[in-house]
Parts: structure tokens; sequence; C-alpha cells
């Protein structure tokens, strides 16, 4: 589909420079031959006052016939000027109708793979779902205890898909650009994470230190809420029992700097360059024992940095954990 839209592209953008390059081609041959005609006729027009008729006439031959020659090397030129510009235009038109359409089919094939990955990931909780039901429907002798077995596994999979549910509208509101901006107070927002954080923190014994300096940045609050907690979140989740995880925001240039950084499992090379994509989890470098989730917080978190006109970036070494580093503009 894209093949053909780029060859019609192609095809349109080469007409255009073709049209311009003739019509250019015929109003220079215009001008250039009636200016090689003009300056054929003084010399003709001097021998002929000076000489006279007779004397002038085989001047003027002789002239006319150069100037036949000039116009032919004139069209020649041309010619091969415009079998330039279409060799040349051809490869531009081309390279400017894939450019024009790159980003039409990444989204495209991003669209693609995202609805076949959540398609993939509801399935899962509703046939593991279906097969119990199915399966207990099919005991004539099913006890209350396994009917209360089968529904507390069945509440388990619907926390599933609400928590994916969630997380998909999250990530679909955190791509709009429509983002109300107001003041906000890094320090505050920091706060608020660490309260939300310490709950699961204490579950898995995880001291979380925290060294906050005050910086303010425009943005949307919950947003930045939203962006903090998945970093803690994360580093809780993918942490040994009993270690400790560190945030740190300071003011630094024109940047307000948000770091968090745990001593987990952390991340291979080979998988740091798809850590932001949907639905990926690297769980052959991160421990994924106790660690719950579709994948989708730190394509929520880019998304959040990227409206916020920022960066992230990680640092993470196998068996020593992993360093996450946030990069916002200052108010």
């Amino acid at each position: 589909m894209f093949r053909s839209a780029a060859a019609k592209l192609t095809a349109g953008y080469l007409a255009i420079i073709m049209a311009l390059s003739i019509g250019c081609s015929f109003a220079l041959y215009r001008v250039s031959s009636n200016q090689l005609a003009s300056s054929a006729q003084r010399p003709v027009d001097l021998y002929n006052a000076v000489f006279g008729p007779s004397s002038a006439g085989d001047i003027n031959n002789l002239r006319q016939r150069q100037l036949e020659k000039d116009r032919s090397r004139l069209k020649v030129n041309l010619l091969l000027f415009n079998i330039a510009v279409l060799a040349f235009g051809a490869s531009v038109s081309y390279i400017l109708a894939r450019r024009t359409l790159a980003p039409i089919e990444d989204s495209l094939e991003m669209q693609k793979r995202f609805t076949g990955d959540a398609s993939h990931e509801l399935r899962t909780p509703l046939t593991a779902m279906q097969t119990e039901i199915e399966v207990a429907l099919r005991s004539p002798d099913l006890t209350k205890k396994e009917a209360i077995d089968l529904l507390k596994s069945n509440l388990e999979e619907v926390g599933k898909l609400k928590s994916l549910s969630e997380g998909l509208l999250t990530l679909a509101t955190t791509s709009s650009r429509d983002t109300r901006r107001q003041q906000v107070s890094i320090k505050d927002v920091a706060s608020l994470a660490l309260e939300q954080a310490a709950k699961p923190a204490v579950a898995r014994k995880i001291t979380i230190k925290s060294i906050v300096k005050e910086a303010h940045v425009l943005g949307n609050p919950q947003q930045l809420l939203n962006l903090l907690s998945i970093l803690l979140d994360n580093a809780i989740k993918y942490s040994q029992p009993g270690s400790k995880i560190t945030i740190e925001t300071k003011p630094q240039d024109k940047y307000a700097v948000i770091s968090v950084t745990d001593r987990g499992q952390g991340i291979a090379a080979a998988d740091l360059p798809h850590i932001y994509d949907r639905f990926y989890r690297a769980d052959t470098s991160r421990s994924s024992k106790n660690a719950q989730g579709y994948g989708l917080g730190l394509a929520i978190a880019k998304n959040i940095v990227d409206l916020h006109k920022g960066a992230i970036e990680v640092k993470s070494k196998p068996g020593r954990g992993s360093t996450f580093t946030v990069r916002l503009p200052l108010a």
C-alpha cells in the first residue's frame, strides 16, 4: 500500500518539477532565440550600411546558418538539462515521498502492533476465566469451597483486566498534546509520589531514601505525579527485598533533574532500546518473579516526558541496578 502511495506521490512531485522545468525551458528558449537573432542581425545591418546590400547578402546567409546552429545547440542543451532534471527530480521526489509517508507508515505499524499486543494481553485473562468456568460447570460435584476458589481466581483475572484497561486509558490520555500547563513544584510532586510508594515499599521491606531539592517546571501536576509514581513503582517491583531505593530531585543548569536509583537486577544492554515500547517486558534481565504489569509503565512515562519537552534516560548494569534520570525544562 505504501509503495503504491509512494509511487503516486513521486509521480505527482515529478509532474510538478517537470512542468516547471519545461515551462522555464520554453521561456528560456524564446528569450535566447530572440537574443541570438538580434545579435545576428547587427553585423548584417552594419555591412548593409557601409558596403551596400550586395555585400551584406553573403554575411546575412552566413549569420543565418550560424543562427540555426546556435538554436539547434540551444535545443540540445535544454533537452539534456530537462533529462538531468527528470533523473534528479525522480530521485528527490521519491526521497521526499518516502519521508512524507514514513511518519504515517510508522504510526500505522505502531497502531497495528499495539492492537495485536493489546488483544493478546486481553485474551490471556479472559481465556483463563473461560477455562475455569467451563471446567467448574462440567463438574457435577462442585463444592462450595471450589466455587469460592473459582470466584477468587476470577476476581484476580478481573483485577488484571482492570489494571490493563486503566493502563491503556492512561496511555491514550498522556498521548494527547492538549495538556494544561501550570507552574509545578517538583518537591511537592515527589512528596506525593513517596507517600503513594510507601506502602508497597514497606511490604517488600525496601527503604526509600529521598534527596529532594526544590525546582519548578511548567506542566501538568497529575501527569508529573504519574511519572514519578511509575519510576518508583518500577524500582520497587524490580528490587530485591531489603534493598534501598534513592530518589533525588534538583535544579541543574536550565533543567529540573529527577533520578530514581534501585539496586535490583538491572537491565541487559540488548533490552535498553526497547524498554519504552508498549507491552515490552525485559523478563530475561529483570526479575519477573514478583513483578506484575503489562509493560505499559515506561511507555506512559516516556509520553509524559515528551509532552513536557524533557528527556529520559537510563543507566543500568545487570546485577547492579538501574538509574532512571528525567530532565524537564525549568519554569
